[in-house]
C-alpha cells in the first residue's frame, strides 16, 4: 500500500489526531502483513532528522530523498536514514529517474566529496581518458623493454662471436707458441746431447 503523502493529512486535523489515525494504519497494515511505503514531503534545504507528521519512529526503514545543486544543476539523491534489524549502507547515492524507472547509479566520490550529475560524468570522463593515457603509457614501456632486450641479446650475440673469433685466433697462437716451446726444448736436449752433457 502506498501513503503519498501523509504531510496532506495535517490539513484535515491537528497534528495530535493525523499522527494517531497514522499510528493505528500503520499498525493495522503491519498487523496484516502488508508492506506499506509511505511519503512524506518536508521543505528546508538542511538534513531533515524528524517529520512533521512525527511517525518515522513507527517505520521499520526511513529513506532521505533530496536535491543537491551544485554546477547550476539540481541532481537527486538518496540515503538510508535508518532501517530496522537490518545491515544496510550508510552512503548518500544518486538517483536518476527513467523512461523504465529509477536508477540508482554507483556511489562515486571526487576529490572533493560526492559527485553527481553533469559534474560526474565529467569527472568520469577525465578519469578514464587518464586511465587510456596510463595504458597508453604502459604499452609503449612494455614495447620499449621489448625493443631494448632485443637490443641486448644482439648485441651479446655480436659479443659471443667476436669473442669466438678472438679466441680461436688466441688458441691457434697458444698452440704455436707451445709447439715452438716444445721445439725449443728438443733443439736444446738433442745439443747438450751432442756435446756429451749428462
Amino acid at each position: 500500500m502506498v501513503i503519498d503523502p501523509v504531510s496532506n493529512m495535517l490539513q484535515m486535523g491537528s497534528p495530535e489526531e493525523v499522527k494517531n489515525l497514522l499510528t493505528r494504519l500503520i499498525d493495522f497494515l503491519k498487523s496484516r502483513g502488508i508492506t506499506t511505503l509511505v511519503t512524506e514531503l518536508v521543505t528546508g534545504g538542511s538534513l531533515i532528522e524528524g517529520t512533521n507528521t512525527d511517525i518515522s519512529s513507527l517505520m521499520d526503514t526511513w529513506l532521505l530523498l533530496r536535491e543537491i545543486e551544485s554546477g547550476g544543476e539540481r541532481n537527486r539523491v538518496l540515503h538510508v536514514l535508518k532501517s530496522r534489524g537490518m545491515s544496510h549502507s550508510h552512503q548518500v547515492r544518486e538517483f536518476i529517474l527513467t523512461d523504465h524507472g529509477i536508477e540508482l547509479e554507483d556511489v562515486y566520490e571526487g576529490p572533493a566529496g560526492l559527485v553527481t550529475g553533469t559534474a560526474r560524468y565529467t569527472q568520469e570522463a577525465q578519469e578514464e581518458e587518464q586511465r587510456r593515457r596510463r595504458l597508453e603509457e604502459i604499452e609503449r614501456r612494455k614495447n620499449e623493454l621489448e625493443r631494448k632486450r632485443k637490443l641486448k641479446e644482439a648485441k651479446l650475440k655480436e659479443i659471443e662471436e667476436q669473442f669466438r673469433g678472438e679466441e680461436e685466433e688466441l688458441e691457434r697462437t697458444i698452440r704455436e707458441a707451445e709447439q715452438e716451446e716444445e721445439k725449443f726444448l728438443k733443439t736444446r736436449e738433442h745439443r747438450r746431447q751432442m756435446r756429451g752433457g749428462n
